[in-house]
């Protein structure tokens, strides 16, 4: 969770990165191939091509190959489950410079570049021109079965690591999709209050599964600050002083919403650039995420409390 922001540049990556090459040069060196251009939608590849490609490791590859497919696999994950466009099925090459230092990936803040990606298109959907929905649905899907046990599916009981993968083998049925439309809406107009549960993950059920060092201090102290969220040309806003009984506080009067609508303008459009240079003010807010930490009591029933 803490880390660096994930940002940079999109395809000129010889003009900002130093030791960065020339988009197509550079890809052939990390992943030993270039796609044929049938495969190429202007920077972005068909998710197809990675997955004939690169669908299965050879039995005693050497180190090279090895690093080769899991570069390629790391793109696949992040382009079609993190931060999945629309389309589904293309895998943009800004990735190269992060899979080209296979050492430094876990040095990143990729929970937060997915929440602000997240955070974006639950934006973009809202407006009643836009029929889909892309970002990681998987984890927004995960967080609204640990939250509404109204809505789990039933015989999904057992916690494991990742949370998400409680749910792994959920499937539901696309028959019928008129009507149990019409049970979801009816099911959220009747939710009362106690139907949400405030902080799922504070159980000794699931402490015991999740890896020890998601705990550590510098992570969990990150889900308390208020801070600028990042993925590239995507800034959103990290606003848990709006929802603290998610972290075990009683909300006080809220403060007014920090308003950065002007923000949901900026998009990766008008050529490519150097992002955290373009943002820098809202990069810096993400370099002081440490002195925007909340400090608050934390009591046994945050919700009760709050509503009441």
């Amino acid at each position: 969770m803490d880390g660096r922001y994930v940002n940079g540049c999109l395809t000129d990556f010889h003009i900002y990165i130093e030791g960065g090459r020339p988009t197509w040069v550079w890809f052939e060196e990390l992943l030993g191939v270039i796609p044929p251009p049938s495969q190429v939608q202007k920077f972005a590849v068909n998710c197809s091509w990675f997955q004939e490609t690169f669908g299965e490791c050879p039995k005693g590859a050497d180190e090279d190959t090895v690093r080769r497919y899991a570069r390629a696999y790391i793109m696949m994950l992040l382009g079609t489950q993190l931060f999945a466009d629309k389309s589904g099925n293309r895998i943009h090459i800004r990735w190269l410079p992060y899979v080209a230092r296979l050492e430094e990936m876990g040095s990143y803040s990729w929970g937060s570049a997915a929440l602000a990606w997240l955070y974006r298109c639950m934006c973009r959907v809202a407006n009643r021109h836009v029929v889909k929905l892309a970002g990681p649905l998987q984890l927004l899907q995960s967080w609204i079965f640990w939250r509404f046990p109204r809505f789990r599916p039933a015989g999904y009981d057992t916690c494991s690591w990742p949370l998400e993968s409680r749910w792994s083998g959920y499937n539901p049925s696309v028959s019928e999709k008129g009507p149990r439309v019409q049970m979801w809406r009816l099911q959220i107009d009747m939710l009362q209050p106690w139907h949400f549960i405030w902080m799922p993950y504070s159980s000794l059920e699931v402490l015991h599964v999740v890896h020890p060092e998601a705990l550590e201090p510098r992570h969990t102290a990150l889900w308390r600050s208020v801070m600028s969220l990042i993925y590239f040309a995507v800034i959103e806003w990290h606003q848990i002083d709006r929802v603290l009984p998610q972290f075990g506080g009683v909300h006080p009067r809220p403060r007014p919403a920090l308003n950065i609508d002007f923000l949901m303008s900026k998009d990766e459009r008008g050529g490519d650039r150097w992002f955290p240079s373009a943002f820098q003010h809202w990069h810096l807010h993400w370099d002081t995420r440490a002195d925007h930490v909340l400090r608050f009591d934390v009591v046994a029933d945050p919700g009760r409390c709050t509503h009441t």
